[in-house]
């Protein structure tokens, strides 16, 4: 009787113990692991918040680039990380939602080592075109692909990355066979399908601006649901012949996965307060992204769907990464 008493007592000293570290968080200088290389375009597009949010928490926030193996290093990082709100992670979809269904072995579990946080910002990809590829609209596109099988060609940043599964998704919608070539970097990528060397691209906006500005490259569509700001006069390729078509890139925070929800909804409303700000509204539209800021509840359902969608495209595609 007396063993169990003391063990109860431990357990509940112990939480007690937990509680008021919660309760004082934060106190020290916040971690967040971004798995790209710094200076990279989701590097600054991550950093904007770091300003606003450090004011909000009232603690510093420093940032821990851990690039490589798509972004899996610094997933794996971020999920083995004490789940104590000292360190958050900010990630697009390959690394959480696309690469674990192509690649064996992935040292973390999404929705199990995770703590969804806040979607962060949405930047649509818009499909672009070498001008010698005689196609000027998406239905164009479609009707010259169809017509020569397996003869078009698409480049990525990579295997496994957003914006090769654009490409899957767009294969498997439009009903067309062209072919995947990655690279090791979306500047690389886009270099090629400047020199014509390369068909076509899914990409960001922003990076690409004075190329279309200048007619080295043609925008056929834009791949979300509602037209661009950016672009106005761009239509979707979902208004183009693909009806549903939607493929963006997306950044969101999270927490390793069993950081006490309080810290979770703090690191939440600091967030959400930051990106809601006029002057970050218009810092992220600047850079090809809408900005966003949504609830833990939010966040977490588009997690599940985004992993879903990318399911079926893995599993109807074949795409693997060895």
């Amino acid at each position: 009787m007396k063993t169990t008493l003391k063990a109860a007592l431990s357990v509940v000293m112990a939480l007690a113990a937990f509680a008021a570290q919660a309760a004082e968080w934060p106190d020290k200088p916040i971690r967040v692991i971004l798995s790209v290389p710094a200076g990279a375009t989701p590097d600054v597009t991550a950093r904007l918040v770091f300003p606003g949010l450090s004011q909000q928490l009232g603690v510093s926030l420093v940032a821990d680039n851990r690039a490589g193996g798509g972004g899996v290093i610094g997933a794996e990082i971020a999920a083995k990380s004490a789940p104590d709100g000292y360190t958050l992670f900010i990630s697009s979809p390959g690394a959480l939602t696309i690469l674990p269904h192509m690649r064996k072995g992935i040292p973390y579990d999404t929705i199990r080592d995770f703590a969804p946080v806040s979607l962060i910002s949405i930047g649509p990809f818009v499909l672009m075109t070498h001008p010698s590829v005689p196609a000027k609209t998406i239905k164009e596109l479609i009707a010259l692909a169809k017509s020569q099988p397996g003869k078009l060609n698409y480049a990525s940043a990579g295997n496994g990355v957003a914006n090769h599964l654009a490409g899957e998704l767009f294969k498997q919608m439009a009903g067309i066979d062209i072919v995947h070539v990655p690279y090791k970097g979306a500047p690389q990528a886009v270099t090629d399908v400047l020199a014509g060397h390369m068909n076509m691209m899914f990409n960001s906006v922003a990076p690409i601006v004075g190329y279309i500005k200048t007619g080295k490259i043609r925008v056929l569509g834009i791949a979300s649901l509602q037209r661009s700001p950016q672009l106005p006069d761009v239509p979707t390729i979902h208004e183009s012949g693909v009806p549903g078509f939607e493929a963006v890139n997306w950044f969101g925070m999270f927490a390793p996965g069993k950081t006490p929800r309080n810290i979770v909804n703090r690191v939440n409303a600091a967030l959400v307060k930051t990106v809601k700000t006029p002057e970050m509204q218009s810092q992220f539209i600047a850079l090809g992204a809408d900005p966003v800021g949504s609830t833990v509840e939010e966040f977490t359902a588009f997690v599940r769907r985004d992993m879903e969608k990318y399911e079926k495209v893995v599993r109807i595609s074949g795409a693997k990464v060895d």
